[in-house]
């Protein structure tokens, strides 16, 4: 990638995950809807990343790990959004990482909590940043 993709961008790719993952929770796909939250949440702390200047393009965050804490460290921890909203973050990832890599189906009520934090973190990023 030759430029840095604009926070607008990022969270028309976030809210086109969003759908997707409610299609998928009514179609009984939990697992599918868990991965599908968490990449709204993803693409929107990428989008707060960049509106903050904490990524760019020529460092950008490579494992999701490292996006997790670099959205604490210069979102949260600096006071653009609440705690609740990195909790949320890590939660989802979690669930993201059952639903991808173990055997057992993720519960749907947990798969619908995790679409509704997707959908309270992209609107206060949404919110926050103007986008």
């Amino acid at each position: 990638m030759s430029r840095a993709p604009s926070p607008k961008t990022l969270i028309r790719k976030a809210e086109a995950a969003l759908s997707g993952a409610r299609v998928l929770l009514n179609s009984g796909d939990s697992d599918g809807a868990c991965s599908r939250a968490y990449y709204a949440m993803f693409d929107a702390a990428h989008a707060a990343l960049f509106a903050v200047r904490a990524e760019d393009v020529a460092a950008p965050i490579k494992t999701h790990n490292g996006l997790v804490a670099k959205f604490g460290q210069h979102v949260v921890e600096a006071g653009h959004l609440a705690a609740e909203h990195g909790r949320d973050f890590n939660k989802v990832q979690n669930l993201r990482e059952l639903a991808d890599y173990s055997g057992d189906p993720v519960d749907i009520d947990k798969a619908a909590w995790a679409i509704e934090r997707a959908e309270a973190f992209v609107a206060a990023v949404k919110g926050k940043f103007g986008l």
